[in-house]
């Protein structure tokens, strides 16, 4: 049992999550991630990215977006309530050292992930650049939390409703031009259209990129082989070769293709979970003639 010690949320959707977990709060690295049950009564096992640990607390936070049953049933619980089986640290943690100039680009909830990230990169030794966007100001999480670590920051939004009216490419695209000598290196976090033009952006200039394909993970664990992706023209499976590859090397049109694949089931089933959860009403009937 996983006590959860504290819960807010950041933005409609989007929940941040404290919970007690002392030995994976110990073991984690940058880039890793967990696998969630919500109860053991055949409850769904779902992957979550950690957000950040407190070893010394023996505490987790995961941030995460109410997408389906189980993220729905994990922002239901309050401060006190627990949380059955979290399992990890899995994933291949993100490589660190010393690169020179390295711009973290985060989209959406892709700024959670990104923020171990950011925090590895500085204790390295790195200048590091935080790009942060999202779709409108109410929709912007870890800002605060990044200014601490960035040596510089910027947030777009695509209403201009906060900081820049921009897409994350424009600021990207400016550093990979502006800065003499240019980054060593760039790592996106977010939707999987956004990372793809990151990568385009950057290639022009001869820019290395890492990408965290975390979104297109289900069991986690490398048995349901529904995260496969082409990198480099092999297949790969993200949660166990990953989550984290060379951004020029990803297919990202097959990759987005495959995510694309069961898109109706999985609306009809998120408005289904609405309806049993009553965070939606039922349609009236039509009247009939």
């Amino acid at each position: 049992m996983n006590k959860i010690i504290s819960k807010k949320q950041l933005s409609a959707d989007v929940y941040e999550v404290v919970v007690e977990a002392p030995l994976i709060a110990r073991a984690r690295k940058a880039g890793q991630f967990i696998i969630v049950q919500i109860d053991t009564d055949w409850g769904e096992r779902i992957p979550l990215t950690i957000a950040d640990a407190d070893p010394e607390k023996g505490t987790l936070t995961m941030v995460f977006q109410t997408v389906g049953a189980s993220t729905h049933k994990l922002a239901a619980k309050e401060p006190g309530d627990t949380v059955e089986n979290i399992l990890g640290p899995l994933g291949n943690p993100t490589h660190i050292e010393k690169f020179g100039t390295v711009v973290c680009v985060g989209g959406g909830i892709g700024v959670a992930p990104l923020y171990p990230i950011v925090q590895a990169m500085k204790a390295a030794g790195n200048r590091v650049i935080v790009i942060i966007g999202a779709r409108t100001k109410e929709l912007v999480i870890f800002e605060d939390r990044m200014r601490q670590y960035a040596d510089e920051l910027v947030v777009v939004t695509d209403d201009g409703s906060y900081g820049r009216k921009a897409l994350v490419t424009e600021p990207l695209k400016e550093y990979c031009a502006g800065l003499s000598p240019k980054p060593d290196l760039t790592v996106a976090i977010g939707p999987p259209i956004m990372m793809k033009f990151c990568e385009k952006t950057t290639v022009e200039f001869g820019v290395p990129i890492m990408v965290s394909l975390n979104t297109i993970m289900i069991d986690g664990t490398g048995m349901c082989g529904g995260c496969r992706v082409t990198v480099g023209g092999e297949v790969k499976f993200v949660c166990v070769d990953g989550p984290e590859f060379d951004g020029h090397q990803v297919d990202f049109e097959n990759m987005m293709l495959r995510m694309r694949a069961f898109k109706q089931r999985e609306d009809a089933d998120h408005h289904k979970c609405h309806l049993e959860l009553g965070l939606e009403s039922q349609p009236a009937a039509a009247t009939q003639k």
